[in-house]
């Protein structure tokens, strides 16, 4: 009688230690999900989609293997039941009559799918395809951020899209991908492996400094810079209460604001002397601030922070996966009523990080957050996170149109998960010559995030005024603009 062979047992591949991370992080409240919106202007079959992803982004072996954690570690493991129906799949918006309805509706579904967890029993990623959408048709991508980080997912989306019409095989996609904008907080800086080693031992001291202050003097001088930094960052008091903050709920709500033109917002940086990013985290700033205030909160001399991912390898290498950044305490001044002096705050707090290593030392606290007990790991995010009331991202996209099996990508957005305690996300994506602006918060905290949104073009609109109004030959400063603008608010 022949003997059965067993079946062959799944491959296993070590996870790293900050994509374990990450994967470690998922809570009811906040799932560790990057979710994407794109939206065609032409529609979409459900084939072609599949045709589409199974051709370009199941060429990532990595989607196609499932997380798997236990006590010697997490890793990746090939899911001998891969369902791919299950993956890519058909939904449908409720109630649409006209453009406006249409999008509300689409917001309510991309609202539902980022409250919604993905199943960990399969691999962690779903597209779902809404076949009609304003004329054409719109795909919603949710990814857990245990594959990668939203620098080389955004990359991953990209890589599904053609610089024709027809498919072809091109370098110009490619080109396209790395069009950059001066976005980048700092480059990315040697000694990763040595940065990621002394995380973990100064994770366990910056802990104890926490309990016991006295152990800051002998942290700065055992871990010398990185020490320097994480006591920086553990000495950060806690973000000011506001309506943002609060016990979080498991509801997300979406939104997304009408793009700026790119042309305009360069030329407000060239105005004040200071980059895209700047201009464009100061009208943020700005359109909280406005927030705030219509639902009465009290705002003057406040100052939030927002968690900023630093990219931290090159922007070709994106597509590798894994997670590669880390993360700097960027403050957004609310209580400040001059447009401009708002924009000189946000441009000095970004140039101070541009010479720090916080980005890096973070990144080395993930890993070392990775390999820590449970209980180490809970109390170290919650540390971390009641520091900062949102997390903001900013990632350069192409600035040429795009297609997906054919039909034009019209727009682009997405939201990286927040961590902890951290109940708001803001989302900046520049494509095609224009900027986009994605909001998602608790449904606690922020009920109506179309509110903040309608106020970024007005934001935007006053800085603009200020720079066209201002003496080209200058910089425009905080006292000029109280010259022109008086009564800014």
């Amino acid at each position: 009688m022949a003997t059965q062979k067993k079946p062959a047992r799944p491959r296993r591949e070590p996870m790293s230690r900050v994509d374990t991370a990450w994967l470690r992080m998922c809570r009811p409240t906040n799932p560790m999900m990057i979710t994407g919106v794109l939206m065609f202007d032409e529609p979409m079959t459900l084939e072609k989609l599949k045709q589409v992803v199974r051709k370009r982004f199941l060429a990532y072996p990595r989607f196609r293997q499932k997380a798997v954690d236990g006590p010697t570690g997490a890793a990746w493991v090939e899911d001998a039941q891969f369902d791919f129906d299950w993956h890519v799949r058909l939904s449908a918006l409720p109630g649409r009559t006209d453009a406006r309805s249409e999008k509300r509706a689409l917001e309510r579904f991309v609202s539902q799918m980022a409250s919604t967890p993905l199943d960990r029993s399969k691999p962690l990623w779903q597209f779902h395809l809404v076949e009609r959408y304003r004329g054409g048709s719109a795909l919603v991508a949710r990814i857990h951020h245990s594959y990668a980080d939203g620098i080389a997912l955004v990359q991953v989306l990209l890589s599904l899209t053609d610089t024709t019409r027809k498919p072809e095989k091109s370098s110009e996609l490619r080109a396209a991908w790395l069009k950059k904008d001066g976005v980048e907080v700092v480059r990315r800086v040697g000694a990763v492996d040595r940065y990621v080693q002394l995380g973990g031992k100064m994770l366990g001291k910056g802990m104890e400094m926490y309990r016991d202050p006295t152990l800051a003097t002998m942290l700065a001088k055992e871990g010398g810079e990185i020490g320097r930094e994480l006591l920086t960052a553990l000495a950060l008091p806690d973000d000011p209460p506001t309506l943002l903050r609060g016990p979080l709920g498991v509801s997300k709500r979406v939104a997304w604001a009408e793009p700026l033109e790119l042309d305009e917002v360069k030329a407000v940086g060239r105005a004040c002397d200071c980059t895209v990013n700047d201009v464009l985290m100061a009208t943020a700033a700005g359109a909280l601030r406005a927030y705030l205030i219509e639902r009465g909160e009290e705002v003057e001399g406040i100052t939030l922070r927002a968690t900023v991912p630093v990219n931290l390898r090159p922007l070709e290498h994106a597509k590798k996966l894994g997670n590669h950044f880390g993360l700097v305490f960027l403050e957004l001044p609310v209580g400040e009523p001059n447009p401009v002096r708002r924009l000189e705050r946000v441009t000095e707090s970004m140039n101070q990080l541009k010479n720090s290593r916080q980005a890096i030392v973070a990144f080395g606290l993930l890993a070392a957050l990775g390999m820590a007990p449970a209980s180490l790991q809970g109390v170290a995010l919650e540390l971390f996170s009641r520091k900062a009331t949102a997390v903001a991202t900013n990632v350069p996209g192409p600035q040429q149109p795009l297609y997906m099996g054919g039909s034009r990508v019209r727009e682009m957005m997405f939201w990286v998960p927040q961590t902890g305690s951290i109940g708001l996300g803001v989302s900046i994506l520049s494509y095609n010559g224009r900027v986009h602006f994605g909001l998602i918060g608790d449904a606690r905290l922020v009920p109506d995030p179309d509110a903040v949104m309608r106020r970024f073009g007005p934001e935007f609109e006053k800085l603009l005024y200020l720079a066209l109004m201002g003496n080209w030959e200058h910089a425009l400063d905080a006292a000029a603009a109280d010259a022109l603008l008086p009564t800014t608010a």
